[in-house]
């Protein structure tokens, strides 16, 4: 089998196979530590889905947890925690991810029980009728959760016709029609090799990864049969904007999302977002703190973010205020959207916004697991893969221009999507 795999080194301790069938497997060696992290990205998630069929992705990720052909779920619950591990799912727009941190002599431990739900979950209905009540409740949950809530209403309201503005856990309406053959047919068209990205990093060597994984029957096949095909994400019209929408609930507070659509993850100008998006609203030193909330007192959340995705993106800012102060904190974040599309960041304060970014992007990879999704990510999201020294070239070449031209284009007022959850629909 090892003629056959295509592998290439990335860098000085990354290593990327591809196999004829499809299957890509990723890893980074990080022989300091004593532990390894290793996840399986299923490239099917709430972007492929159907409207009636909404979080049925979701409800997949939580039943393979419910038992396979060789293990109940309480063994494949203890398969790893007895050995001081953990195990996680979770599903996103764009990929549904199987995870684990274990002990580096754990790893093929872990990379079974991870296999096993993938390939073999048993699916029955008597889980199915439980497991559905336990989402429900998780879909109860965000609706009890205000600024949890006020983002899926974001989604919806700037791509309402794409699954890109669908609700990922899907709604109780749509949860509750789903059934057992809805998951099975998902799983055999989205849950085979060539649709998967393998990841792991720690204590690790690549060599040794392709033989456990070979040894799993990931390398089966040579991708030439008709393997199921996952429909691939609709085009994703242009996002809604400039509107603002208020949404009435009895909560303490409004709860208020700005945002645009930007670019994709792909996209070598994110980095150039994440810087602006730092100075504008990350932390304590931020403008929007320092504005909303120590000068003017406004609101004790408030916080910039940006999201990308393999065919868009997100930036926007989140404020929590009391209702009757909810138009004043709009008025003042809209007058620094205004002052950073028009000005940009210059000289010191575009050198401190950068070192903020690269120390952020440093201090994000010390640990195997962050490691791991960052080799997963490259594969899920389409990008070429760059060093870490490469993306911190790329972050202290940003100039001033540069940041203008972002600046102007995706923080211009006019642009952003107001959505606002609260009393009167968020009117003072």
């Amino acid at each position: 089998m090892s003629d056959t795999l295509d592998t290439v080194r990335l860098d000085r301790e990354i290593h990327r196979t591809t196999a004829p069938n499809g299957v890509t497997v990723l890893s980074e060696r990080v022989p300091t530590v004593r532990s390894a992290a290793v996840g399986v990205w299923v490239r099917t998630a709430s972007a492929h889905e159907l409207r009636p069929k909404m979080g049925v992705s979701h409800l997949l990720e939580h039943m393979v947890f419910k038992g396979t052909e060789r293990r109940t779920a309480q063994e494949i619950a203890l398969s790893l925690e007895s050995r001081g591990g953990s195990l996680d799912a979770y599903t996103s727009r764009d990929s549904t991810a199987y995870h684990a941190r274990v002990l580096d002599t754990d790893l093929s431990r872990a990379l079974d029980v991870i296999t096993d739900m993938i390939r073999r979950p048993v699916l029955r209905d008597s889980d199915l009728s439980l497991e559905r009540q336990v989402v429900l409740e998780e879909i109860s949950t965000v609706e009890d959760t205000p600024d949890d809530e006020v983002f899926d209403l974001m989604y919806e309201t700037m791509w309402p016709t794409h699954p890109y503005g669908f609700q990922i856990l899907g709604t109780k309406e749509t949860v509750s029609a789903l059934s057992a053959d809805d998951l099975k047919h998902l799983h055999t068209r989205a849950y085979f090799p060539g649709n998967c990205i393998i990841a792991a990093g720690g204590n690790l060597t690549h060599d040794d990864l392709l033989k456990e994984v070979e040894r799993q029957g990931w390398f089966d096949g040579d991708g030439k049969t008709a393997a199921p095909l996952t429909p691939p994400v609709p085009p994703v019209p242009p996002a809604v904007r400039g509107v603002t929408k208020a949404v009435e609930k009895d909560t303490a507070q409004t709860h208020i999302v700005f945002a645009t659509d930007t670019i994709p993850y792909a996209d070598r100008r994110k980095y150039g977002m994440l810087v602006v998006s730092n100075i504008f609203g990350g932390g304590m030193s931020s403008r929007l703190f320092q504005r909303v909330r120590e000068e003017l007192g406004l609101a004790y959340a408030i916080y910039s973010f940006t999201s990308f995705y393999r065919a868009t993106g997100m930036a926007g800012v989140y404020v929590g205020t009391q209702p009757a102060r909810a138009e004043k904190a709009a008025e003042a974040i809209r007058g620094e959207f205004a002052r950073m599309a028009r000005e940009g960041l210059r000289g010191e304060a575009l050198e401190d916004a950068k070192q903020q970014t690269l120390g952020q992007l440093m201090l994000s990879l010390e640990s195997p697991t962050a490691r791991m999704y960052r080799l997963a990510s490259t594969a899920v999201y389409g990008e070429q893969y760059r060093s870490l020294d490469e993306v911190l070239k790329t972050v202290e070449a940003l100039t001033e221009d540069d940041i203008a031209a972002l600046a102007a284009e995706f923080f211009a007022p006019e642009r952003q999507t107001v959505v606002s959850l609260g009393p009167n629909g968020g009117k003072s």
